[in-house]
C-alpha cells in the first residue's frame, strides 16, 4: 500500500495529454535534459576503442534509439510511471575492462562482447524484477555496499581526465571552467543553467574550437581542430540492414565469456540500486505516492527487457535518468504522453544519421574536461550515499575504507598478472576481468563484510533504503519542487 504523500499540484497528471504542441515542447525538454550524459558515454568510450568516426557516429545514434526503446519499454510495460532510459554511468568500469581485454581484436569485436555482458546481465536483472526476487534481496545491499560501489565508478577513471584534457588544455580547461560556472554560480539563478548545465559547456567550448578551426588558428594536427568531412559522408539515415552498421546488430551477434558478464553484474548492482531510489521519488513526484512492490518489480524487470534491447541494437545498459525525474519534480509534468513522445524523438534522432556524425567531431580534449567534471561529481554522489548510515561507526569505517581501497589497489595488481586454470580457461578469464574491475571487487568484498560482520539497521543504513544517490546525479528533493544538480 502507498504511504500517504503530500498532495502535488500537477501541471499534468499521469493520464492528462497535453495538446499536440506542448507535449512536443515537453518531451523535447526531456531529450535535452537526458542529452548531456547520454552523449557522453559513446564519446568516452568510443575513442577508447579507437572507433574510427564514422563508426563513433554509428555509436552515438545506436545510443540514441537504444534509450528511446529502453523509455518506451519501461513507461508502457514496466512501473508506468513518467522515467526517461538513458546510457548508465554505472557500466563504464566493467566496460573499460572489456575494452581492454579485447583491444587487439578491434572495436566491432569489443562491442559483440559488450553486447553479450549487457544481454546476459539483462536477463537476470529480469529475473530479480519480475520474480519480486530483488525486493527481498534488497535488504542485503546497504549503503555501506553501494556508496563505494558508485564512487569507484569515477574514481577507477582518474587516469583518463587530465591526459586526454591535456591534448589541448586551453579547451579542456575551458569546457571544465564552463561546467563548474554554469553548475555552481549560474544555475541557482537561471533555470536554464540548472537544466542543461553540462550541454551547455559542450556548446561553448565546442563552438569556441569551431570558430578557431575555421578560421585557421587551429589546424588538422591540433586534437581540439573540427573538421566536418565525416558529416558530409554520412547519409542522412542509418541503414537499415542487420549486421554492417546497420540498425539491428550493428557490431555483429553478441559474444558471451563468463568473466565479462560477472564483472557487468557490478554495474547492474549499482544500476538497481539507483533506479529502485528514483522509482520512490518519481512515483511521489507525480502524486502517486510510494509504488508498490509490484510496480518496483515491473520497473526492474521492464529495465532488463529495455537493457535486452539495448545490446542487440548496438547501445550501452540502461538506466533510470535521475535529472529526468528532478525535471518532472520542478515543471509538475508528469505525463506519460509527454515521455511518449521523447522516446520517439530519441528514436528519430538514432535514425538520422548525420545526427551521431556531428556529434562525433567533439574533439577529445572538450570529452576529457567531461571527465574531469562528472566522474569526480559521481565519486562524490556515491559517498554521499554514506551518510545514510552510521559513519561514527568503527564497523562502518573498516567495512568501507577497506573496499574503497581494494576497489583501486586490486585492479592494479591485475594490470600485470593474468590467472591461468589449466583445466578451467573460461574460470581463469573471470577471475582476472573482475579482478581488473574495481567496482565488481569492491561489490564481492562490501556484500560479504557488510552481511556477515553484525551491525544494527540504523547503523548499515536499513532504514535509509529509498533515499539510495545513484551515479546519474543527484535525487531530487520533491518536497520543494526541486530538484538537485
Amino acid at each position: 500500500m502507498s504511504s500517504p504523500v503530500r498532495p502535488v499540484d500537477l501541471n499534468y497528471g499521469l493520464d492528462d495529454v497535453p495538446k499536440p504542441l506542448p507535449s512536443l515542447g515537453l518531451g523535447i525538454q526531456h531529450v535535452l535534459t537526458m542529452f548531456g550524459a547520454t552523449v557522453a558515454v559513446p564519446l568516452i568510450l568510443g575513442p577508447a576503442m579507437n572507433m574510427p568516426p564514422d563508426d563513433l557516429a554509428i555509436l552515438v545514434s545506436s545510443v540514441m534509439i537504444c534509450s528511446g526503446i529502453a523509455t518506451f519499454i519501461q513507461v508502457r510495460f514496466g512501473t508506468r510511471l513518467p522515467i526517461i532510459q538513458g546510457v548508465s554511468f554505472a557500466f563504464l568500469g566493467p566496460f573499460f575492462a572489456i575494452i581492454a581485454a579485447t583491444a587487439a581484436q578491434g572495436g566491432e569485436v569489443t562491442m559483440q562482447y559488450i553486447a553479450g555482458a549487457i544481454i546476459a546481465g539483462a536477463v537476470l536483472e529480469m529475473v530479480l524484477g519480475y520474480t519480486g526476487l530483488f525486493g527481498k534481496l534488497r535488504r542485503f545491499i546497504t549503503p555501506v555496499v553501494i556508496g563505494p560501489v558508485i564512487a569507484l565508478i569515477g574514481l577507477a577513471l582518474f587516469e583518463s581526465g587530465a591526459p586526454m584534457a591535456g591534448g589541448n588544455w586551453w579547451f579542456g580547461a575551458l569546457t571544465i571552467v564552463a561546467a563548474l560556472t554554469f553548475v555552481l554560480i549560474l544555475a541557482p539563478r537561471l533555470r536554464l543553467f540548472s537544466l542543461f548545465p553540462i550541454l551547455l559547456a559542450v556548446l561553448v567550448a565546442y563552438l569556441t574550437a569551431w570558430f578557431f578551426s575555421a578560421i585557421g588558428v587551429l589546424d588538422e594536427s591540433n586534437p581540439a581542430y573540427i573538421s566536418f568531412d565525416a558529416v558530409g559522408d554520412a547519409p542522412w539515415i542509418r541503414n537499415l540492414v542487420i549486421e554492417d552498421g546497420g540498425i539491428f546488430l550493428p557490431w555483429g551477434w553478441p559474444q558471451f565469456s563468463a568473466g565479462f558478464i560477472l564483472a557487468t553484474l557490478a554495474g547492474y548492482l549499482a544500476s538497481m540500486i539507483e533506479s529502485y531510489g528514483d522509482y520512490h521519488v518519481i512515483s511521489r513526484a507525480a502524486g502517486a505516492g510510494d509504488p508498490t512492490e509490484k510496480q518496483i518489480s515491473r520497473g526492474i524487470g521492464a529495465e532488463g527487457a529495455g537493457c535486452v534491447a539495448t545490446g542487440l541494437f548496438g547501445g550501452f545498459a540502461s538506466t533510470s535518468y535521475t535529472e529526468n525525474v528532478g525535471l518532472v519534480a520542478m515543471t509538475k509534468v508528469a505525463s506519460r504522453r509527454v515521455v511518449y513522445i521523447a522516446a520517439g524523438f530519441l528514436i528519430v534522432l538514432g535514425l538520422v544519421a548525420k545526427f551521431g556524425a556531428v556529434v562525433a567531431t567533439i574533439p577529445s580534449p572538450i570529452v576529457g574536461g567531461l571527465y574531469c567534471t562528472l566522474f569526480g561529481l559521481i565519486a562524490s554522489i556515491g559517498i554521499s550515499n554514506l551518510t545514510r548510515a552510521d559513519m561514527s561507526s568503527q564497523r562502518n569505517l573498516l567495512i568501507v575504507g577497506f573496499i574503497l581501497f581494494m576497489g583501486l589497489s586490486v585492479p592494479a595488481y591485475f594490470e600485470n598478472v593474468t590467472i591461468e586454470i589449466s583445466w578451467a580457461d573460461w574460470l581463469g578469464d573471470a577471475i582476472t576481468t573482475v579482478g581488473s574491475t574495481g567496482m565488481a571487487v569492491a561489490a564481492i568484498f562490501g556484500l560479504i563484510l557488510d552481511n556477515v560482520v553484525p551491525g544494527t539497521d540504523e547503523e548499515r543504513g536499513l532504514t535509509h533504503l529509498d533515499d539510495t544517490r545513484g551515479p546519474v546525479g543527484e535525487a531530487p528533493d520533491t518536497d520543494d519542487g526541486t530538484a538537485g544538480t
